[in-house]
């Protein structure tokens, strides 16, 4: 992103170009369109200038509410900041699972590098908030968090030791393979916007083709 400056303001996150990605289309039906509105201003400010330094002003008049319309849907900012990462881990995990067909381990683990990395490059806003503001969670809160990301963890490295089993990947470390493949898949919502040279798909790909020359 640019230089940081001290503080981002409401009309520089509505101008930002790194702050466009379809973040506004993880949230559940079930909550309402304010409070899905309130979400998405959330992650931009979250993302901009960190969960601490945001205030529930700055959130409500992203979506030109008042300043207490926040509490009419959710008791805190710590809530808000956990329905935004716990979505995030949710949903990028179950994109990368379902479906998932392939005719061998190869093209298993590419399809789920593909997968996993075009979710964070179509939703890399709502994702850089649901990596790097894990800090501000409470510790009931990110316990659960924490089971998702073990659970993505563990999705990852059996499809490494599937292929390691059936001989199609040479015996690497698999704990150590994982943990490459997934900081490609997630450190590119450091940097990654949408309008880039590469598309969420084509970005995927590449990252996929890397990931099977890591195992072969």
């Amino acid at each position: 992103m640019p230089r940081r400056q001290a503080r981002f303001t409401t009309q520089d996150l509505a101008d930002n170009p790194w702050l466009r990605d379809h973040s506004a289309g993880l949230w559940s039906d079930r909550l309402g369109e304010v409070p899905r509105g309130l979400l998405t201003s959330a992650v931009r400010c979250f993302a901009s200038n960190g969960y601490h330094a945001t205030t529930t002003r700055d959130i409500c008049e992203g979506v030109n509410l008042t300043p207490g319309a926040l509490y009419v849907h959710f008791p805190s900012k710590e809530l808000v900041l956990y329905e935004i990462i716990r979505t995030a881990h949710e949903r990028a995990l179950a994109y990368t699972r379902n479906p998932l067909t392939a005719p061998d381990s190869a093209t298993r683990l590419h399809t789920v590098v593909s997968r996993y990395t075009e979710w964070h490059a179509r939703h890399h806003v709502a994702a850089r908030v649901a990596q790097y503001e894990l800090a501000g969670l409470t510790a009931e809160h990110y316990d659960e968090v924490l089971e998702l990301r073990h659970q993505t963890s563990r999705f990852f490295r059996d499809a490494v030791a599937r292929g390691i089993a059936d001989g199609s990947f040479t015996r690497v470390d698999v704990k150590r393979v994982t943990r490459a493949i997934l900081s490609l898949s997630i450190d590119l919502v450091r940097w990654y916007r949408l309008e880039g040279s590469d598309s969420p798909e084509q970005l995927g790909e590449f990252y996929a083709d890397l990931t099977l020359r890591m195992v072969t």
